[in-house]
């Protein structure tokens, strides 16, 4: 899961949320330097993360992926469940996603204090261009698969893996339509553990 599905899986409990924004940029035991709800949020997402790999659908999504990228295909996968997540009318009706967006910006603004030094210097970055509300649109997914072939050692551009995503499209949708619903119930049950 990317960003956008890890602020939702967070369950609109701020604390949480910032964990789970920022576990990706908190290594081994730095979590313990975090209070209590914020080190709820990075194990919660770490367990997402484990879930999310572990399962058979994303394990299926991944082959239409692999011959552009290889290793790198679950990371691409995320940011398609992160596409269809904002598409999807039964978690955002009408405006929602918006809101949520401007939420989920103010939560790591009132919390910056503890954002991580690599998570801060790209925040202003995932405001100013609304990462998490575009991800609904074709053109935010070429920009997000553009900026992960950026950062991959080993990559090149991500013109061969967008061409596979809008070529297997519905596909990948009937994916995300059977993957979400357990991952939703697995991330509330699990923050219902960690508490």
């Amino acid at each position: 899961m990317n960003y956008l599905a890890h602020a939702w899986l967070s369950f609109h409990q701020p604390e949480i949320l910032v964990g789970n924004m920022i576990s990706d940029f908190v290594k081994g035991k730095k979590r313990f330097e975090f209070n209590e709800a914020i080190q709820k949020g990075i194990m919660l997402h770490r367990n997402i993360d484990t879930f999310t790999d572990e399962h058979p659908v994303t394990k299926a999504a991944k082959q239409f992926f692999k011959p552009a990228v290889g290793l790198y295909a679950g990371a691409f996968i995320d940011i398609v469940y992160d596409h269809f997540l904002a598409r999807d009318k039964n978690e955002f009706e009408d405006e929602g996603l918006l809101q949520f967006s401007q939420f989920v910006y103010k939560i790591l603004e009132e919390n910056s204090n503890a954002l991580p030094e690599k998570f801060a210097r790209i925040f202003p970055y995932m405001k100013g261009d609304n990462w998490l509300y575009n991800y609904q649109t074709l053109h935010g997914i070429e920009k997000s698969f553009g900026g992960l072939a950026r950062r991959a050692k080993y990559l090149d551009n991500s013109a061969e893996v967008f061409a596979a995503f809008e070529k297997n499209y519905e596909e990948l949708q009937e994916c995300y339509n059977e993957f979400f619903p357990a991952v939703k119930q697995f991330a509330y049950n699990e923050l219902k553990r960690l508490s």
